[in-house]
């Protein structure tokens, strides 16, 4: 289980935009999508990850309690599916019924999005205000998988209050730690390690 934090992209940062199918329901979603919407919490997720496993109730928790307010919600899996198949868009569309999540998973076969965004890992967090302008990228809280801590959600849900009030966020943030996102072979950006 190798370790990798997220990038910490630049805050300020505007939301790159995508062109990506939902797992469930082939709809193709995009930054249009989530226009209505005062503030985008785009994760990079997967379905075999440990860390996203260890998080993944408070992931459907957290999809739940703002589903009716004004965030977006998308979750993008860019894994290589051929070397990781509990990744593909199939299995990512059981995980979405297993966990209940009310958000859409969306599926970067290119990997070209998660380059984008400079995704390194999974979790990793984007938070975009109403300009679509990155708010926050950290960490969700300070548990992991074999810390003894309990998933709160503390710091991201932090966060997406105050982007929700039209607040500032303090750019002291911890960076997310998970699994390495699965490059396909020769295609590992020029940003990960």
């Amino acid at each position: 289980m190798a370790k990798t934090e997220s990038t910490m992209l630049e805050l300020g940062t505007p939301a790159p935009d995508f062109q990506l199918p939902d797992v469930t329901s082939g709809e193709t979603l995009s930054l249009a999508t989530f226009a209505n919407k005062k503030a985008l919490l785009v994760m990079f997720i997967c379905k075999h990850c440990p860390f996203v496993k260890h998080i993944q109730v408070e992931l459907a928790k957290l999809g739940k309690d703002y589903h009716s307010s004004d965030l977006g919600i998308l979750a993008i899996s860019a894994n290589d599916a051929v070397n990781y198949p509990d990744d593909a868009p199939e299995r990512l569309k059981v995980m979405v019924a297993e966990q209940g999540f009310t958000f859409p998973i969306a599926y970067d076969e290119t990997q070209s999005v998660a380059k984008n965004y400079t995704a390194a890992c999974t979790p990793d967090f984007f938070l975009f205000g109403g300009d679509r302008r990155l708010v926050y990228r950290g960490q969700l809280d300070d548990s992991r998988p074999g810390n003894s801590l309990p998933v709160t959600g503390v710091d991201l849900r932090g966060a997406i209050d105050l982007a929700l009030s039209g607040q500032t966020i303090s750019p002291e943030q911890k960076p997310s730690i998970g699994c390495n996102i699965k490059w396909k072979p020769g295609n590992e950006p020029s940003y990960f390690g």
